[in-house]
C-alpha cells in the first residue's frame, strides 16, 4: 500500500493513526524485533523465562502489528496478529495464575 493511500486512511480516524501512519514502518519493525526477542528469550531461557514479562511483551508487539495491518487493510496480518493478543491475553492469566 502506498503513502497515499495510508494518509487517506488515517484520516478515517485521526489521532494516533496519524502518529502511526507516519512512522508505521519504524514501529512495524520495532513490533518485529519485539517478538523475536521475546521468542528468543524463551528459548534461550526455557523454564527458567520470566513468563509474565514475555507475555505482556509478546501482547504488545501483537497490539502494535495488528494496529499497523488494520491501517493497511491486510486483513491476513492483522487475522494472524490478532490471534496473538488473544493467545497473549490466556499467557498473561496463566503466568499471573488467574487461569488454571
Amino acid at each position: 500500500m502506498d503513502l497515499l493511500a495510508l494518509t487517506a486512511r488515517f484520516k478515517e480516524n485521526p489521532g494516533m493513526n496519524t502518529f502511526v501512519v507516519r512512522h508505521i514502518k519504524t514501529i512495524e519493525m520495532i513490533g518485529v524485533l519485539m517478538r523475536v526477542f521475546s521468542f528468543s528469550l524463551v528459548s534461550w531461557l526455557g523454564p527458567k523465562s520470566p513468563f509474565m514479562f514475555v507475555w505482556i511483551f509478546n501482547t504488545t508487539d501483537a497490539i502494535m502489528l495488528t494496529w499497523c495491518s488494520t491501517l493497511k487493510r491486510d486483513t491476513a496480518y492483522t487475522v494472524l496478529n490478532g490471534f496473538w493478543i488473544l493467545v497473549g491475553i490466556v499467557g498473561i492469566l496463566r503466568a499471573g495464575n488467574f487461569l488454571h
